[in-house]
């Protein structure tokens, strides 16, 4: 079984540099090297294709030490190294540390090229010769050989070749594409063999040589004409930083500006913006947020659904991009080994030469329960903050046969609940977004049996209803919206008695086949909270169970509790502690009025990314209470930029400031307002709701939170509730 989420079968890629430019994307480690041997994540990537899998530096045979290193502009990269002491046979030895190395690295996605310029600059008072030599291996892996989970040779490559001074390798797919890395230099290499240029560097005291270089992936058809192979790139690093650095600012400008008095968090809001604008990717001309780098550079349907939700009050457009790029794949009939089936709302879509050839199923790949309800759920949800009946209106198809596909849905027995059970070979095991094999276990440690209802997909079902009522009533089909309202209100009645563990305190992590308890103490029922659909008083006992110390951390609430029998603190869903989980957790604590639950689950995540490099969350964190390390451990194979992590801490804001948009009466509603420990003062700048805006500031006092309009544009009411 392939299992979407669980890397570990490569070596760690933690302490990676990373940049990304929609589909191209560089992740390499802190020396800006790649290795050549062995089995890692490090690599230069293109359509789910590694297409440079080895690049290694070296002065006079010797690796340089890497001094520091930065990706902090998300599509560039930036390393300063330093050599060792390198002995030469007839020449004067070069002590450590007399040459500094700047390495820049941009990526031009729009020529799907890597730009690199190496400045040798000499801080010693004679002049130094030596050789630099770059070598490099291109070996054209799927990203599904890459992670272990598929071990398959289908192409054929030809022997690497230099031609004119640059290095060519070539790779024929058997999905008929031919894919090329072209490797160019200025000035050309004084020697080169099989796949390593050689510069002869001569270098006078004070004064700097640089070598560019130019890395340009190309995908063809093996029936169109490679005369891309007769272009001789130009190198304008300059330019093309500008450019890059434009169409980003560009971007971070349509957003609600965030400021505060707390360094760290302003730290982390500028790094989780800036992430997202790294993250986007385009499918069909239209945007999207890639799930996470390295492994998930794709079209993921409920991470990007999740992502684009989190961003709801900071950047509503893409969530209406992604709703009609998944409309547009939206299942039409029955492929078991695709999981496909009508209404269904896709969850995978990959481009590399595995899935083009038909080897795995994910070239358009459905195995996913959640996705559906959570298309809805968002389109319910944008339409609150934006007041846009148009899209709605657009997709009122789609709409109904989602609606369709989640009544047929694994309930063949009729008792109301949303389940899933593979039906490929080459799928999912689990499909909810604890998606690895082991995730859904019984209390005895064995693992549950499907059909499975999950306990979050239920609660995701129910908002949906609701929401997509709202919209039904807004076009005038109030006999429609009425019907979804008494369903909603059908399911919430089974799933309270069906769900609720008296024991435990807490509501099933699922119901496995026959419709018995998985009665372990779990982060799933978090979203049920969120979503609305527990009753009150078991919606904040299980507030009071998952912040139990065997759930909470410390730096945000476990996957797994540490009592239960699988319980693993660095298993990929049995222990982990993940931010968009938490996130999630915390805005179903204010629904519960648990605010001083949420509001510590905000603070810890905060503190945990200051831990971080850049300040950037990673997709899960391992589960070791705070207490034993004074730090969060590194979950070893992480994404990093991970989406819906990034997403998680302007979801932390929107939520504990209490907005609630109404866009179609024209408000927007401010309850219950509460700051984290760390700040005193947030102030959002241009926050949209419909056509209108408005400029808040929100300052502790001692008596709460006092919210202070600054201005409005448009028409546009702020209403502040307790």
């Amino acid at each position: 079984m392939l299992a979407k989420r669980h890397p570990a079968m490569v070596d760690s890629i933690a302490g990676a540099v990373t940049v990304k430019s929609l589909d191209l994307y560089y992740v390499v480690a802190s020396d800006a090297q790649i290795p050549l041997k062995g089995e890692h994540g490090f690599g230069l990537y293109f359509h789910d294709c590694r297409f440079l899998g080895g690049y290694r530096m070296a002065l006079a045979g010797v690796a340089p030490i890497v001094l520091a290193s930065t990706a902090q502009k998300g599509y560039a990269a930036l390393f300063e190294l330093t050599n060792p002491d390198l002995h030469f046979e007839r020449e004067e030895p070069i002590p450590k540390d007399e040459l500094g190395i700047r390495w820049e690295r941009i990526l031009d996605a729009g020529q799907t090229c890597v730009r690199e310029v190496l400045t040798i600059q000499n801080f010693g008072h004679r002049a130094h010769g030596f050789p630099l030599t770059l070598q490099f291996r291109a070996g054209f892996e799927d990203i599904f050989d890459v992670r272990g989970l598929v071990r398959q040779d289908l192409g054929r490559a030809e022997r690497p070749a230099w031609r004119d001074g640059r290095l060519h390798f070539v790779y024929h797919g058997a999905d008929r594409l031919r894919r090329t890395a072209t490797i160019a230099f200025s000035p050309q290499p004084d020697a080169t063999h099989e796949t390593t240029a050689e510069f002869r560097i001569n270098v006078p005291a004070g004064e700097a040589r640089t070598i560019a270089v130019t890395i340009e992936l190309r995908e063809v058809s093996e029936e169109a004409e490679a005369d891309h192979l007769n272009q001789r790139p130009v190198i304008i690093l300059n330019n093309l930083a500008e450019n890059l650095q434009a169409g980003s600012q560009e971007w971070l400008e349509r957003h609600a500006k965030f400021d505060s008095d707390s360094l760290l968090l302003n730290g982390i809001m500028d790094r989780s913006l800036r992430d997202l604008a790294m993250l986007r990717s385009d499918w069909a001309n239209r945007e999207y947020f890639a799930a996470g780098v390295p492994w998930f550079v794709a079209l993921f349907g409920r991470d990007s659904l999740i992502v684009a939700l989190e961003m709801l009050a900071f950047q509503p457009e893409i969530a209406a991009q992604t709703l009609r790029l998944l409309a547009g794949y939206q299942g039409r009939h029955v492929d078991r080994w695709r999981e496909e089936q009508p209404g269904k709302i896709p969850h995978e879509f990959r481009v590399g030469e595995l899935a083009r050839a038909g080897d795995v199923p994910h070239a358009r790949f459905y195995g996913t329960v959640d996705a559906t309800p959570l298309f809805l759920l968002l389109l319910g949800r944008h339409a609150a903050w934006t007041g846009d009946l148009g899209l709605f209106r657009e997709l009122r198809e789609p709409v109904e046969r989602a609606l369709g596909w989640i009544a047929r849905a694994g309930d063949r027995h009729g008792e109301g609940y949303l389940k899933y059970r593979s039906t490929s070979e080459s799928g999912l095991i689990n499909q909810g977004w604890k998606d690895s094999a082991d995730a859904i276990v019984r209390a005895d440690g064995s693992l549950a049996k499907p059909p499975i209802a999950l306990v979050e997909v239920q609660g995701y079902v129910f908002a949906a209803k609701h929401a997509i009522a709202e919209l039904y009533e807004r076009t005038g089909d109030r006999n429609r919206a009425k019907q979804l309202r008494g369903e909603a209100e059908r399911l919430r009645t089974r799933f309270n008695r069906d769900f609720w563990c008296e024991d435990r305190g807490a509501f099933a992590l699922a119901l496995e086949a026959r419709g018995r308890q998985v009665a372990v103490v779990s982060s799933n029922p978090g979203h049920a909270l969120w979503t609305g659909i527990a009753d009150r008083d078991k919606g904040r006992r299980s507030v009071q169970r998952l912040m139990q110390d065997d759930m909470f951390s410390g730096w945000g609430v476990r996957t797994l509790s540490a009592a239960e029998r699988r319980y693993n603190p660095v298993g990929y869903h049995l222990g982990t502690v993940w931010p968009h989980d938490n996130a999630l957790l915390a805005a179903g604590f204010r629904r519960y009025g648990e605010d001083d639950a949420a509001l510590r689950i905000f603070t810890a995540i905060a503190e945990a990314a200051m831990h971080f490099r850049h300040h950037r969350l990673p997709e899960a964190m391992a589960g070791f209470p705070r207490k034993d390390f004074q730090v969060p451990v590194h979950y070893p194979v992480a994404c990093h930029p991970q989406a819906w992590a990034a997403g998680a801490v302007p979801f932390l804001v929107t939520t504990c400031l209490g907005l609630e948009p109404d866009a179609f009466a024209g408000k927007l509603r401010i309850v219950r307002p509460r700051l984290p420990d760390l700040v005193t003062r947030i102030a959002l700048h241009g926050l949209r709701v419909g056509e209108a805006s408005a400029d808040l500031e929100f300052r502790r006092t001692a008596d709460g939170v006092e919210v202070n309009i600054q201005q409005t544009s448009g028409q546009l009411s702020v209403e502040v509730g307790g």
